[in-house]
This record gives C-alpha cells, sequence and structure tokens, in this order.
C-alpha cells in the first residue's frame, strides 16, 4: 500500500474511532483523551523500538523489551532515560496494559500509576521541565468518562483498542510520520468541530505552510525558530516537515498560555519526533512573563496569535518600560493586544531573521495607539510586506486575515502589498490555500514586483503620505471584473426594441379596431 492510500485509510479509521467513541462525551472535550491515549501508545512503541534495535544490533536477534522482566528492566533505566528523556518499564508498556484491560477492575487506577511512573522517571534529569504534567490532559477518574468506575473502565477499553487498532505502520522501521499524521488530523478534525474554541490553539496546515516559507526564503537552514502563542505547536513543526530537525540549530522555542493546549504542544513535539534536548516549550503570558530571555533571537518567528484579546497594556507601570514595547513610546491598547505580540516578536528576531505574524486586518488601519505602532515599524523600516489572506481559512473566524512579515536587515525601503484574498479554493465547509496559492503568493514576495491587481511594491514615502495605512487595498487595485458594455451598441439595440414595440401596439391596435368592426 503506498503512503498516501496508508495515510487515507488511517484518516478514515481515526474518522470512525472518534464518533464510535465519543458518545456522550463532547468531542472537544475528548480530544484529550483520543490524543493523550495516542500519546502514551507513540512512547511505548517509541521506548520499545530504541531498547530491541539496541539489543539486536548487539547480536540478540529475538529480543522483545515487551517481554522482559521489570526487574531486568531497570538495570536499563538510566540509559534509556538519558537518550529518550523517560522509562517505562515493561509491564507498563501501552500494549501490555492493553492486552489486560478488559478483566483489570482497576483499570483506571492502573493507568493514573502508569502515567505517574513515567513522568517520575525524568525527575532530577534534564528531560524532566519537558515530561511534567504530559498526562494532565487524561484524567482516567473523570466524570465525563462515566458516572462509574465500571463505565469509567469500560471507555478506557474502548479508547485503548481503538488506538491500538489504529493502522501507524512498524515502529523498528522508524514509521514515526504516521504517528504525527494521525496526531494532525486529529486536531484538525477537533479544531472543525469546535468551531471558535478550537481556532484558538491550531493553525490549519495550508496556513502554516506559507508563514514557515516567507520566514525560509533564500535559506535551507536556521538559527531557532519561535512562536510566542504556539497553541499546539503545529506552525513550528511545519519548519520540520519543509527543512528537516537537522536543519534547525538550537531547535525550537514557543510558549503558551493555556494549561492543556500547553501539554498538547509538547505531545505534539513527541509525536513528530523531535526529542526533549531539541523543543523548549513553556507555560504563561508571553507578553507579562516571557520565558525566552535567555534563548533570543530567533532567526525565523512565526505566530497566530489570539485577535483582539486583552492585556495588561497601560494598566501597568512597567510594561511602558519594558525594552520589548518601548521603542514605541506607546503600548497597545488594553482590549487589543494584537501589536503587543507584534512589539514582542520584533525585538526578539535575531538581525539577518525574518518573522511572519498572521493579524487581524484592524491592526493595519485602526488610529490611535496603533497608528503610533505602525509609525514606529514603518519609520524605522521593519516592515518587509503586507499579505491578504482569504476569508474563511481558520476554524476561529470567517473574515480574512492578514500576514505581516518583518524583517531587520531590508534592503530597500519600500513595503510589499500582496492581495492573496481570491487565492483559494472551497474545501468542506471551510477555504484552503492549496500548493498552486501558496506558490503564487511565495513568488510574488520573493520576486518583489508589481504584480497587477494582485502585488505593489510601495515606497516609504507613500506608506506616509497616507497616515500609516496599512490596508492592502489602499494600495493594490482590484481587478475590475464588471463585464464592459458598448454604449453605442446598447442604446442602437434599445432603439430597435423600442420601434418593434411601437409597430407591436400598431398591429395590436389595428386587430382590435378589426374585432369591433365586426360586432
Amino acid at each position: 500500500m503506498s503512503s498516501e492510500a496508508q495515510r487515507q485509510e488511517l484518516h478514515k479509521t481515526i474518522w470512525r474511532i472518534a464518533n464510535d467513541l465519543r458518545g456522550s462525551v463532547d468531542g472537544w472535550d475528548f480530544k484529550q483523551y483520543v490524543l493523550g491515549m495516542l500519546f502514551y501508545r507513540f512512547i511505548s512503541e517509541n521506548i520499545t523500538g530504541y531498547i530491541n534495535q539496541a539489543e539486536r544490533e548487539a547480536g540478540v536477534t529475538d529480543f522483545d523489551y515487551a517481554q522482559m522482566p521489570d526487574a531486568e528492566a531497570e538495570n536499563a533505566r538510566d540509559f534509556v532515560v538519558a537518550a529518550k528523556g523517560f522509562f517505562i518499564l515493561p509491564s507498563e508498556l501501552f500494549q501490555n496494559v492493553r492486552a489486560t484491560a478488559e478483566q483489570n477492575p482497576d483499570l483506571n487506577e492502573h493507568l493514573e500509576r502508569v502515567f505517574k511512573n513515567i513522568e517520575g522517571s525524568a525527575v532530577g534529569t534534564s528531560s524532566e521541565a519537558d515530561i511534567k504534567g504530559l498526562f494532565d490532559v487524561f484524567d482516567v477518574n473523570s466524570s465525563k468518562l462515566g458516572n462509574t468506575v465500571t463505565n469509567r473502565n469500560a471507555k478506557l477499553v474502548k479508547i485503548l483498542n481503538a488506538i491500538g487498532d489504529l493502522p501507524l505502520g512498524d515502529f523498528d522501521n522508524h514509521d514515526i510520520d504516521m504517528f504525527g499524521d494521525a496526531y494532525e488530523y486529529l486536531m484538525t478534525m477537533y479544531a472543525s468541530s469546535a468551531g471558535k474554541s478550537g481556532g484558538e490553539f491550531f493553525t490549519p496546515q495550508d496556513v502554516s505552510d506559507l508563514l514557515a516559507r516567507l520566514t525560509l526564503v533564500g535559506k535551507t537552514r536556521v538559527n531557532g525558530v519561535y512562536d510566542p502563542a504556539c497553541g499546539s505547536g503545529s506552525l513550528l513543526l511545519r519548519f520540520a516537515k519543509i527543512i528537516g530537525t537537522e536543519n534547525i540549530d538550537r531547535g525550537f522555542f514557543g510558549q503558551e498560555i493555556n494549561l492543556t493546549t500547553f501539554n498538547l504542544a509538547r505531545i505534539n513535539m513527541f509525536l513528530h519526533g523531535v526529542g526533549f534536548e531539541n523543543f523548549n516549550i513553556a507555560l504563561g503570558d508571553t507578553l507579562t512573563e516571557p520565558a525566552h530571555w535567555d534563548d533570543e533571537p530567533f532567526e525565523a518567528i512565526v505566530s497566530n496569535p489570539p485577535y483582539s484579546t486583552k492585556w495588561e497594556g497601560n494598566s501597568s507601570t512597567v510594561l511602558i518600560n519594558d525594552e520589548r514595547f518601548s521603542p514605541a513610546g506607546v503600548l497597545a491598547p488594553k482590549s487589543k493586544a494584537d501589536l503587543a505580540f507584534t512589539m514582542h516578536i520584533l525585538h526578539w528576531l535575531s538581525v539577518d531573521g525574518t518573522a511572519a505574524i498572521v493579524e487581524f486586518p484592524g491592526v493595519l488601519y485602526r488610529g490611535g495607539a496603533e497608528q503610533k505602532i505602525r509609525k514606529y515599524l514603518v519609520d524605522n523600516n521593519f516592515v518587509d510586506a503586507v499579505i491578504q489572506l482569504p476569508p474563511d481559512l481558520f476554524f476561529g473566524t470567517t473574515i480574512g486575515t492578514c500576514i505581516i512579515v518583518l524583517k531587520k536587515s531590508k534592503t530597500d525601503n519600500s513595503i510589499l502589498f500582496i492581495d492573496g484574498s481570491e487565492e483559494f479554493e472551497r474545501r468542506g465547509n471551510k477555504n484552503e490555500l492549496l500548493e498552486e496559492h501558496r506558490a503564487k503568493i511565495l513568488d510574488a514576495f520573493e520576486k518583489r514586483e508589481d504584480i497587477e491587481h494582485f502585488a505593489q511594491l510601495v515606497p516609504y514615502e507613500d506608506v506616509v503620505e497616507n497616515d500609516y495605512n496599512l490596508s492592502i487595498s489602499s494600495y493594490v487595485e482590484p481587478e475590475d471584473t464588471r463585464e464592459v458594455i458598448d454604449i453605442v451598441e446598447l442604446n442602437a439595440r434599445i432603439e430597435k426594441i423600442v420601434e418593434r414595440q411601437q409597430e407591436l401596439r400598431t398591429q395590436i391596435d389595428q386587430i382590435v379596431a378589426e374585432l369591433e368592426g365586426e360586432r
């Protein structure tokens, strides 16, 4: 079976089990159980494959870690934790717990113990922060799974069996992509069904791809990638798909304010084969408690921050003096933190780096503090491009958002405006940027030339004259798709119609007169 056929089969199976398992549990709430169990299976197969390979290379061709007594396995604990960041006893592997699950009346407590042991294996090691709390998303005693222990265990058995039956390939052949693909498909499916709440944590893959590629133009290697509002981590992981993890020096950095989503982002890293030593995902509010002061600057920054979210703003006496925000001389409005994220990103961008940020369109033209921040960005030549996206791309909103591309080492003082509002195809209930649409936008971005009705390179002076308005519609004239009418021809046709109408009236009058004469 081809890779694509495998993927399609996997997607169909996931769709079926997600609907079969959900039952009375809301899909958005239930996602954490399906995703958490997928992660448990992944790390179990990951560690089993790693140990099996080492033993077979040493000459023990029929070795199987899953069959090894726990007492003997303990000898490998320190070695495995150093390599993988965690340790799982053979009896606590996914496949072994699943094998006895239906006969285990204490399954919920057993799983809870297993998860604590896995997290506990990293305590006191360099991976502790990356492993701690990963299973918090999986509450085996939640009433959402059932009102009684028996009901909860029955649901847990179903989840174990469903995830265990997923056709994810043979881990001994390092078929890790299937796990990552399964995770992404589940995330997309749940985000779609969740509507607005789903859009807060997940950026569609087509938009993620465009953002990452915008920051990678002319590069095959970057020094650190960063997302200050990383959600589930899908934007960061797009870099791994495009240039490979080995070409990302220092690895992946991100921060997320929501605890559940923070845990999902770390799980996502593992499922995509990114080891604990290659990512640093932090929990907290990026604007008021940034977690990566010792790691910045970053060469590639991508982000889809929450739109028009509230923040402390000028209620804080500290933020106006924060070196990230103070250069603009003003803080973003308390009710609209969009440009606060933009200023933060700019400050942490390396001199030779590029940042691509999804923005709510209002930041391009609103007055007040936001206009002053735009003035700072434009006057200091940090705005490289502004790209209009089509409407209805995201799960959280149907509006047409935009992308602002920032650079600190531009070769000219003009700003490129690209109108990509028509670059989409309707797929299901959302619009999508297909590969040809993304390629068209990227080509225009690279060439940095005027393209009628699509792209316009605007001199700095023109933007200043327009009061620092960065709306694409102010600079790119849309194509006039109205039908061209030949007025002379139209008048001639109307004249003929009027003449014909008069002829018909005369004929009708004659017929009426004849009829009246016959009476």
